[in-house]
C-alpha cells in the first residue's frame, strides 16, 4: 500500500477523496498516516466525485476518489463522464471484494472491468506489488483524462507506515499542441476579411491572457461564455444577441477557442456547412458533428505557432446592431423587473465582486451569458455543463470555494434538487461567505412553453416537489427569498463566514412577456 501511495504523491496527487466502507479500509488506513496529502471524507458517492470534480478545476492537480467496490462506484459515473469531456484528470479507486465476485447477483458484486467504458479505461492491481509494476501516473496524469484503478488487496491494515523523505510532485505537464496551424493561419493573414467571429468557450485561468490578446488584436465581433472570465474584458466587442444576429447573418468564418460553447448559434453550426470553423482547445473535442479543424492544446502555445496576426476588424458590421440589441435589451429590463433575466443581471451586479462564481444548469448558464451585468470583471467563473446536463452543481461549487473569501454559485431548481448532499462537505471546509442562489422557476421550461395542453405539460415540466426553505433548514443555511431587486441587498450585509441559500423567484407572466419582446 505504501508503494500506491508514494507512486500516486510523486505524480503531484495532493487530494484524496474517501468514501468510507469496509473494502477500502486497508487503503484509508495507509493514506491516513500519508502527511502530504489532504483527505476529504464524503459517503456519498456521487457527491465525492464532483467535490474531487471541483478539486481539479480548483487546483490544476490530479484529485483521487477511493469508492468500495464496484456497486457502490456506479454512483461515480456522471461525473466520470463531465471530467472526461473537460478532460480532467479524476482517479477512480475501487477495491475488489472479492476475486472473480462479478456477475454472481450477490448484493454490491458487479462486474468492475470496464465499468465507466469509454470515459475512464480500468486497470486491473494486484497489491502487494514491486514499484516497478504500479501504473505510471506521471503520464496519464498529463493526459487529462479520467482512469479507473480496480484494486486487489492482499494486505491486512498497516497502522504507523513511514513517509519520511517523500515528495510531492509538481503538477502535471499539460503535453504539445496536436495539429496542423498551417490553415488557421492562412485564414486569418488572408480570408479573415470576408468575415469572422470569435468564439470563446470556457478557459482555465492560466489561458485568459493569450486568449484576449487574440481577441483584442483580432478585433472582430466576439461571443464569450462566462466561463471564459473574459466576457467583461471583452465588453467593446461583445457582440450582445449573438445567437439572432449570427443566424440571420452567418460568417464566413468561425475561430472558437476554449471549451465548447453555449450559445445557441454553436449548435446551429452543424447545419451551416458553408462556415468554416477552426477550433483551439484544451480539450480536444471538436463540440461539433460535422467537419472542422480543431488544433489540441493550450492556447499560448498555439499562439506562439501562428506568429503574426492581423488586425481584422468588423468587417460585415454586427457590432451596430448589437449596439442596437443592448438598447432594447436595457428598456426591457427596466419594463419587466421581475423576469428571470432581470432577476439573474441584479444578481450578477452583487455577485461580480465573488473570488468564485459557479454556474450550474443550463438555463442559468445562458442568462448569464445573455443578461449579466459587463462592468466588474469576473475572472474565475466555473461552470459544469461538459455533457450538456446540470449535475454536481454545489458539490463542484464548494470544491472550487475552498481557498475563497466570499464564493456565489446560481443555479437552478431541479439542479439544486440534485444535489442535495454536498452540503454535508461544509464542516470540511476553511470559512467563507458562500452564497448558494437558486433561481426558482418552478421546474426546467414552464416560462418558455406557452400552448401546451396539460397532459403535455405534466410530461415535460417538472416542479420541484420541496420548498427550499426547507432545503435550507436541512442544510443549517441561512434563506432569503427574493421577489424583487431589492431583496438582493441581503447579501451586502451577510457575515463573513455566512452560508446562504438564495431562493430567487421570478415572476413568470413578466418572464413570458420579456421573451416574447425581445
Amino acid at each position: 500500500m505504501k508503494n500506491l501511495i508514494t507512486s500516486f504523491t510523486t505524480a503531484g496527487i495532493a487530494e484524496w477523496v474517501c468514501c468510507p466502507g469496509r473494502q477500502n479500509a486497508t487503503l484509508l488506513t495507509g493514506l491516513a498516516d500519508c502527511p502530504y496529502i489532504h483527505r476529504w471524507s464524503q459517503a456519498d458517492e456521487r457527491t465525492a466525485a464532483y467535490f474531487a470534480l471541483g478539486r481539479i478545476q480548483a487546483t490544476g492537480r490530479p484529485v483521487v476518489v477511493v469508492a468500495g467496490d464496484g456497486a457502490s462506484a456506479t454512483a461515480l459515473t456522471p461525473a466520470v463522464v463531465e471530467a472526461y469531456y473537460q478532460r480532467r484528470p479524476l482517479i477512480i479507486v475501487t477495491v475488489a471484494d472479492r476475486e472473480n465476485a462479478g456477475g454472481c447477483g450477490a448484493p454490491g458484486h458487479i462486474e468492475t472491468e470496464g465499468l465507466f467504458g469509454m470515459y475512464a479505461p480500468t486497470m486491473e492491481l494486484q497489491l502487494p506489488c514491486p514499484v516497478a509494476a504500479l501504473p505510471d501516473m506521471v503520464s496519464m496524469a498529463s493526459e487529462g483524462f479520467p482512469v479507473h484503478i480496480n484494486l486487489h488487496l492482499n494486505e491486512t491494515p498497516t497502522y504507523g507506515v513511514d513517509y519520511s523523505g517523500l515528495q510531492l510532485g509538481d503538477v502535471p505537464k499539460a503535453p504539445r499542441f496536436r495539429g496542423s496551424v498551417a490553415d488557421l493561419a492562412q485564414m486569418l493573414r488572408f480570408h479573415a476579411y470576408e468575415g469572422l467571429v470569435l468564439l470563446i468557450g470556457g478557459l482555465e485561468p492560466t489561458e485568459q491572457e493569450p486568449v484576449l490578446w487574440l481577441a483584442r488584436t483580432l478585433r472582430v465581433p466576439v461571443v464569450a461564455d462566462a466561463a471564459s472570465g473574459l466576457r467583461e474584458e471583452l465588453s467593446a466587442f461583445m457582440l450582445h444577441g449573438a445567437d439572432s444576429i449570427l443566424l440571420q447573418t452567418p460568417p464566413r468564418y468561425v475561430l472558437r477557442v476554449g471549451d465548447v460553447p453555449t450559445c445557441e448559434f454553436w449548435s446551429a453550426l452543424e447545419e451551416m456547412p458553408e462556415t468554416q470553423v477552426y477550433s483551439i482547445t484544451r480539450t480536444g473535442f471538436s463540440g461539433l458533428c460535422r467537419d472542422s479543424i480543431v488544433i489540441e492544446g493550450e492556447p499560448e502555445q498555439v499562439m506562439k505557432a501562428l506568429g503574426d496576426i492581423p488586425h481584422t476588424g468588423d468587417t460585415e458590421r454586427l457590432l451596430p446592431r448589437s449596439r442596437r440589441y443592448c438598447g432594447r435589451l436595457e428598456e426591457l429590463l427596466l419594463a419587466y423587473p421581475e423576469s428571470d433575466a432581470a432577476m439573474v443581471r441584479y444578481f450578477s451586479n452583487h455577485a461580480g465582486i465573488a473570488d468564485v462564481i459557479s454556474l450550474g444548469s443550463a438555463t442559468t448558464i445562458q442568462l448569464w451569458n445573455r443578461y449579466a451585468q459587463t462592468n466588474i470583471s469576473t475572472v474565475y467563473l466555473r461552470a459544469n455543463n461538459g455533457t450538456g446536463g446540470a449535475d454536481g452543481t454545489v458539490s463542484a461549487f464548494l470544491a472550487n470555494s475552498t481557498d475563497a473569501e466570499y464564493a456565489c454559485c446560481l443555479t437552478g431548481d431541479l439542479s439544486l434538487l440534485r444535489d442535495c448532499a454536498a452540503a454535508s462537505m461544509l464542516p470540511q471546509l476553511p470559512p467563507c461567505k458562500r452564497v448558494v442562489a437558486v433561481l426558482n422557476n418552478e421546474g426546467a421550461g414552464k416560462a418558455y412553453t406557452p400552448g401546451m395542453d396539460d397532459e403535455l405539460q405534466r410530461l415535460m415540466v417538472q416542479p420541484p416537489v420541496f420548498d427550499m426553505k426547507e432545503l435550507a433548514h436541512l442544510w443549517g443555511a441561512e434563506y432569503y427569498a427574493v421577489h424583487s431587486e431589492a431583496d438582493f441587498e441581503i447579501l451586502d450585509s451577510l457575515e463573513d463566514n455566512a452560508f446562504a441559500l438564495l431562493d430567487i423567484i421570478p415572476d413568470p407572466d413578466q418572464t413570458r412577456a420579456f421573451n416574447a419582446s425581445l
